[in-house]
């Protein structure tokens, strides 16, 4: 189904795309992040295609109403969509936001797609198929993760979210590269091999990293809760506590963590 998830991808991005230059009109959810048009626009996108594509499959978009944790329970396989990721890079016009659709398979993501509309630019993966890039008209290319220079390494983080554990790990290698980058194009940094590491130590929510990480373990890298444990899909609880995305398997991420 990868062609037709890419399809519904690019259409989600063409509406996004359709107010991007236009006035945001934001409004904020209860946890205080921000909304706008675009969102909706995506999701409604998104959700109405996926239900004609695959009835029998559910969806679970960061903008879906009225699922509960019971129902969610019962699934053994449904798509895990974030519509626009990095809406703040929306709101400043950075570009750095994505459109993101993940198929979860019994905890795990087995497809995922990530594009960022603005610059045409996607990524997608399908579990034991690879995983690739294409910009623009040019035809989708393999991507691999890169060996890490131990003594040079490129660390990516947020623009809004690095924190001051990020602040101690550079401070112990102070030889290294920060990488700022929005929404999940930091994975995706990643598995192309432009970057070595990406250290997250406030939550994420599931729709934020699915995708990605199907994209990242096809390269060769991997997903991991800070006890080193693959990151997991279906949780009752859909947050992700702190994670480390990292490339090259020889990266011994695990030193790098700053202790508490």
């Amino acid at each position: 189904m990868i062609d037709d998830i890419r399809r519904i991808t690019k259409e989600a991005g063409i509406a996004i795309m359709k107010t991007y230059n236009a006035p945001s009109q934001v409004e904020f959810k209860d946890d205080n992040s921000p909304l706008t048009q675009a969102d909706r626009a995506a999701h409604d996108c998104i959700v109405a295609a996926l239900t004609k594509l695959t009835p029998d499959i559910p969806v679970l978009s960061e903008e879906s109403e009225g699922i509960t944790v019971e129902e969610r329970m019962k699934w053994k396989k449904f798509w895990l969509v974030d519509p626009l990721d990095g809406t703040k890079e929306f709101i400043k016009k950075t570009g750095q936001f994505t459109v993101n659709i993940a198929l979860i398979e019994n905890c795990e993501a087995t497809l995922g797609v990530v594009l960022a509309p603005a610059s045409d630019l996607e990524y997608f993966a399908v579990r034991d198929k690879g995983a690739f890039k294409r910009k623009g008209e040019c035809d989708p290319t393999s991507i691999n993760v890169s060996k890490a220079d131990k003594n040079k390494l490129r660390i990516v983080a947020s623009r809004d979210h690095a924190g001051t554990k990020i602040v101690a790990m550079l401070e112990k290698l102070p030889s290294a590269e920060l990488v700022s980058m929005g929404s999940s194009l930091k994975f995706c940094l990643i598995a192309e091999g432009k970057a070595d590491i990406y250290p997250r130590f406030v939550p994420t929510m599931e729709w934020d990293t699915g995708a990605a990480q199907c994209i990242l373990e096809e390269a060769g890298g991997s997903v991991c809760t800070l006890d080193g444990y693959r990151l997991k899909y279906a949780k009752e609880d859909i947050r992700n506590r702190s994670i480390i995305a990292a490339g090259h398997p020889t990266i011994d991420w695990k030193a790098l963590i700053p202790k508490d």
